[in-house]
């Protein structure tokens, strides 16, 4: 096996490029050890879900991390749109391979053990690169059917993806997994409209906007007037709408993930808090957590699990 820091181990975008990383076959001990140095160097957020997972749970979710980390960067970082499709089309043939029974890319050396043992189906795999395909071709929605279409693949699988590996694979929490991962997918959005602008991407449903005589062309030149603000009070409600709806799910399953599910939704709504708190007004300064406050959420998470254990 490579040492950690060879060719071998690259980040996405740079492991397409390498004939050797891409020319050898790799065994599920080394696709193991790829997915965790993946997972634990490239993004230092991953470090905060392992440490509240229990430690059984690591490696399996070092190995799904790491197919959705390849599928978002093959979207987003290699720079040219009709590349980006052709990658994502090989990447569905190497997931068509994992069900097939062969697997030679790391990601899926180590990921087929893990779809084994917690029988896990290809759909919530396959609608990730359906929504990665999507990024390339539509950047703007119509309506909330639209929009909620792309969360469905974009969002949902992944919190289908964590339910699986803990164990539950039924309609009701999938329901509520749903309505959490899309919450947090439309909060993501609203707090970073002008990030999205510069990929020429806007999320904000465009029958929002006529209906509250705001325009595209207002929204690409950031001016920020009392109609944006009237799109922005009406969205930022349906996704806290949603948090809400999501929020029992942490109360059906266990305690350690119980705390990561009720941090992300807090976390999620406390970005909608911070849109309100600042009028509305995304496009002169994005509304970010600061560390203290992360801390106070977890706190909180931790505290509402401790006394749901206790009351249960």
């Amino acid at each position: 096996m490579s040492a950690v820091g060879s060719p071998a181990f690259l980040p996405p975008a740079s492991f397409v490029r390498s004939p050797e990383a891409l020319g050898r076959s790799w065994s599920p001990a080394e696709g193991r050890a790829y997915t965790r140095w993946l997972a634990t160097n490239h993004y230092e957020n991953f470090h905060v879900v392992s440490f509240l997972l229990p430690k059984r749970l690591h490696q399996d979710f070092y190995n799904v991390y790491a197919y959705c980390r390849w599928a978002d960067d093959l979207a987003d970082e290699i720079g040219d749109p009709a590349e980006s499709l052709r990658l994502l089309a090989w990447w569905r043939g190497e997931l068509d391979g994992l069900y097939q029974g062969r697997a030679t890319h790391p990601v899926f050396a180590a990921l087929g053990p893990t779809v084994a043992q917690y029988g896990i189906p290809r759909q919530p795999f396959s609608h990730l690169i359906d929504a990665f395909v999507q990024d390339q071709t539509v950047t703007r929605y119509r309506n909330w059917d639209e929009l909620f279409g792309y969360c469905r693949n974009s969002a949902n699988p992944v919190g289908r993806l964590v339910l699986y590996l803990a164990g539950f694979s039924d309609a009701a929490r999938q329901a509520l997994s749903d309505a959490t991962c899309t919450a947090l997918q439309l909060a993501n959005f609203w707090q970073d409209v002008t990030v999205d602008l510069l990929k020429d991407r806007v999320y904000i449903p465009l029958d929002v906007m006529e209906r509250h005589g705001y325009t595209l062309e207002e929204l690409f030149a950031r001016r920020f007037t009392p109609a944006f603000a009237s799109v922005m009070r009406e969205i930022v409600a349906q996704a806290r709408q949603l948090f809400l709806e999501g929020l029992p799910l942490a109360g059906m399953v266990d305690r350690r993930l119980a705390i990561d599910l009720d941090l992300f939704s807090r976390g999620g709504m406390r970005v909608l808090e911070k849109i309100e708190q600042q009028g509305y007004d995304v496009l002169g300064a994005r509304p970010a957590i600061s560390k203290v406050e992360r801390l106070g959420l977890l706190l909180g998470s931790v505290v509402r699990a401790a006394f749901s254990t206790r009351a249960a």
